[in-house]
């Protein structure tokens, strides 16, 4: 007789299949505009699993990380990032260097892998949520394909934050997440780090009156 899978276990696959779902959705939308707003959605996504972990567990410190994800990833972020787009007046669309077919043919095999590599692994861990971490494996796979596929700048910036939540994910999955200290230095290094890029994205379409970052190969030639 196969084990009972408690509820709160079930939410947290669920909310998990759903963060791999918006992986798979950013990696195939070809709108900017929609593309933030997805990793909007995941980043409320993954603030909902992890309040899920914080309840069933009583690990406090998820309270706090929740907050932050809810704060920085669905919230801040997004703003910042629509802001750039509407100052730069980015009206393009996603381009990538691979068509949606074969990146979505890509990603499949990447996730396929990533239940593999992860299952060893999970079956090692004690936690509730460790069967999110094959899942976790996949969206940070996902979102590095999303990063060197694309050829803009705002692109590749969602791809790495979309990075970042899938290693957040696989915290949470195999240790109930990182110490608070060590979360809050990397939620302060990805806040500066995105302001920093948004100065950066100023500078390129001034010098080049585009985003795509081939045009950087002009300074390596000259």
């Amino acid at each position: 007789m196969s084990a009972i899978i408690p509820l709160s276990a079930q939410l947290i696959n669920l909310c998990a299949s759903v963060i791999l779902l918006l992986a798979f959705a950013m990696l195939a939308q070809r709108r900017v505009m929609q593309l933030i707003n997805l990793f909007a959605l995941q980043g409320l996504v993954l603030c909902l699993s992890t309040l899920i972990v914080a309840v069933t567990t009583g690990q406090h410190h998820l309270y706090y990380s929740a907050g932050l994800t809810l704060a920085l990833k669905a919230i801040l972020l997004p703003w910042i990032l629509h802001r750039l787009v509407r100052k730069l007046y980015v009206k393009w669309d996603v381009e990538s260097l691979v068509n949606v077919p074969t990146t979505m043919l890509v990603g499949v095999v990447l996730v396929m892998i990533a239940f593999n590599v992860a299952q060893p692994i999970s079956l090692l861990s004690q936690t509730v949520s460790r069967g999110t971490l094959g899942i976790a494996l996949a969206v940070v796979m996902l979102a590095f394909v999303m990063m060197i596929t694309r050829t803009k700048a705002i692109p590749q910036v969602v791809g790495f934050l979309a990075m970042e939540n899938g290693l957040f994910l696989a915290a949470t999955s195999a240790t109930y997440g990182m110490p608070m200290v060590v979360e809050l230095g990397i939620a302060l290094d990805v806040l500066v780090g995105v302001i920093i890029l948004g100065v950066f994205f100023f500078q390129i379409r001034d010098q080049f009156d585009s985003l795509d970052i081939s045009h950087m190969e002009k300074l390596k030639d000259g």
